[in-house]
């Protein structure tokens, strides 16, 4: 039987914690002396097991913000910024500590949003709970669109298309409750076709069928019909996107409980 996230995230933290501890002994022993030949074999062992944890983690995307802060670890800037090779061992350790720490940090958050994307670990059927039959097929394929934008760096398509799937998860849902249902959580009046993105997304939380995740949605994110409309451009950042995408796991794991 597949192990639970929240099984994953604990043996995730416990071997992220491991890895801190021994990167603290490694620093100290580099400290005394950084020629030492024993802390720098050791060193570049736990370097190795730092990328192999921070791969797994970022779902093996070069992309992710994860595998980005573990790459410049090792380089050196220079007075104007620039990326050079070649810092100095200690201070490679605690760039790398600093990376850890961040690591744990987010998956140690109780938001539901956690950095584990590893492809390999995902069920390949995302979207059975969903009621619609019709819909799975075209939500599987827009959620591995999805993930490609986001590695290519086009971060506002990523953003439109977890926007997507969320407003059309959250939407079947809702239309699975039943109107009488969703009229006793302060349903607006009219069809559920015609209710703004913000409104399905508060009648869901108040029907009790989504928790408070949506609250992290950037304003670009629920703005995110509007984008293009009349001339309207936004800037999408990285971040929004990465906000948006992790907003929408945490909204399929509130639908599907048992995914």
């Amino acid at each position: 039987m597949p192990e639970s996230l929240e099984a994953q995230i604990k043996t995730f933290v416990t071997r992220l914690e491991d890895l801190i501890r021994r990167g603290h002994q490694i620093r100290a022993a580099l400290a005394k002396d950084s020629s030492n030949p024993s802390a720098i074999v050791a060193a570049r062992a736990w370097h190795e097991e730092c990328g192999v944890a921070i791969n797994q983690l970022s779902g093996g995307s070069k992309a992710h913000w994860l595998a980005r802060a573990f790459s410049e670890a090792f380089l050196m800037r220079s007075a104007n910024g620039s990326a050079s090779e070649g810092a100095a061992p200690e201070e490679i350790v605690q760039r790398l500590l600093d990376v850890l720490a961040q690591a744990v940090a987010a998956l140690s958050r109780n938001d539901g949003g956690p950095v584990i994307i590893a492809s390999e670990d995902v069920p390949p059927r995302r979207f059975e709970f969903v009621h619609n039959p019709e819909l799975r097929q075209v939500l599987e394929q827009a959620y591995t669109d999805g993930r490609h934008a986001m590695e290519q760096g086009e971060f506002e398509l990523a953003l439109r298309t977890s926007c997507g799937i969320l407003e059309a998860i959250v939407t079947d849902a809702l239309e699975h409750k039943g109107s009488s249902e969703l009229a006793a959580s302060g349903a607006p009046e009219g069809k559920i076709a015609d209710w703004s993105f913000d409104a399905r997304l508060a009648v869901a939380e108040k029907a009790g069928l989504i928790r408070g995740g949506c609250a992290r949605l950037p304003a670009v994110a629920r703005a995110y019909r509007d984008h293009g409309d009349n001339g309207n451009s936004v800037t999408i950042s990285e971040r929004d996107a990465r906000v948006a995408g992790q907003v929408l796991h945490v909204i399929m794991r509130d639908l599907n409980p048992g995914r």
